[in-house]
Parts: C-alpha cells; structure tokens; sequence
C-alpha cells in the first residue's frame, strides 16, 4: 500500500486529532474532522506547504465538525460526508452545496491519488473511515485501544461488532490507524498492533461484543 502524507494535529478540550491528509507528492490535501482551531490547520498547511482542496467528515458530532464554517470561510471546497449521516445529521445538511454525500466504498479524489470512503456504522449511523494508502483515519469508529460509544442517539452496538469484524477486517495488517482522539499510550499504530491488543476486536460472535460494549460505564 502507498504511504500517504498524513499531519496529525491534536486540538481542542476532548484530545482531539484533526488531519491533513493528501498524497505523498502533491500540495493537495483533505482535513479530516475540522474542529476547534482552524487557525491552527491554517497554519499547518502553511507550514507543509500544501493546500487544502476539500474537508473528510467522519461523523456529526460537535467536537470533530465545530470548525467546518470558519474553514469554508477561508477555503471554498467540499465537505464529504457519508450519506446517512448527512441524512441523520441537520448540522451537517446545513452546510448546502457543499456538501458532497458519499456512499460505503466511494472514492475521494485527492491530487494523482484515490481514497476510499469505508462506511462504519455503529458510533453513528454514518460514520466512515478514510483510507488513504496504508492510513485509516478512523474518526470515533475505532481507537488503538478502544471503539466508539454506542450508547448515545444513532448509536448501534450490533452495527459496530459488523464495522469491526467485517468492513475494517479487510484493512491490512500492515496498515497504520490513525484514531479521531488521542486515547492511548501512542497517537497511531498498526492495524495489526489493533488486532492483536484492543479488546473489542476479540469478540467472535455479536452477542458477546454487545453484552461487552453496553457493559455499565463507571
């Protein structure tokens, strides 16, 4: 798989990690998950000398979208967005022409390269991932150590156990995730570091990852 460039920027209250992610050799770049200080994304994409030619929107929730309309201020481009979400989602069916509706799979043109849209339901009904060569930028889908809260509005345990064991089981080993928060002990790894330590992949049967995902939070 291609290595991609991939910036990762930790930013705002809750650890989020927002990205700059485009082709190795090419100026342009997606942000995925703007949130919190676009002033700061501004400044990385100075910085690296790139230019930001559309924005990657894992999910709805406030803390990874809270930056879209001052990015549109600064950089007319389009918003992709998983078409379910966008449907779930009024904040984001504000945003108008802008948007850009993905299906599961869909392609996200970015320079000379072809990312992949990966529907991952479960967080939210329209969460997906973005792979970019070998980069998973996962949003709240899936974390080194952990997985999205299933438990609040939209949420679907049953639907996480599928993103997990089937849509991301097809993602190599080899390549590296790059989470929406910086929950762990190290801000990416190895899809197979994932496989082998994060506990929600070592379920083998719906009921058991659901009864382990929907436990009482402390």
């Amino acid at each position: 798989m291609r290595e991609p460039y991939v910036r990762q920027l930790k930013l705002g209250p809750m650890d989020n990690f927002v990205y700059l992610v485009g082709p190795q050799h090419s100026d342009e770049v997606v942000v995925v998950d703007p949130a919190w200080d676009v002033e700061a994304i501004e400044q990385a994409v100075k910085q690296d000398g790139k230019r930001v030619v559309g924005a990657f929107v894992s999910h709805c929730h406030f803390d990874h979208i809270n930056g879209l309309p001052d990015l549109l201020s600064k950089w007319d481009v389009p918003v992709f967005a998983q078409r379910e979400e966008v449907q779930f989602s009024p904040e984001l069916r504000e945003l108008g022409d802008a948007l850009r509706p993905l299906g599961p799979g869909d392609d996200v043109r970015v320079g000379p390269e072809t990312f992949q849209a990966l529907h991952t339901p479960g967080h939210t009904p329209g969460s997906h991932c973005l792979l970019a060569g070998d980069a998973l930028v996962s949003g709240d889908t899936v974390f080194i150590n952990g997985c999205g809260r299933c438990d609040m509005s939209g949420g679907n345990p049953e639907a996480m156990y599928r993103s997990l064991s089937q849509v991301l089981a097809k993602v190599p080993d080899s390549a590296k995730l790059f989470p929406g928060h910086d929950y762990a002990d190290v801000p990416v790894t190895s899809m197979e570091t994932v496989r082998r330590k994060n506990p929600y992949f070592a379920f083998d049967n719906v009921d058991a990852f659901v009864a382990f995902r929907m436990r009482p939070r402390k």
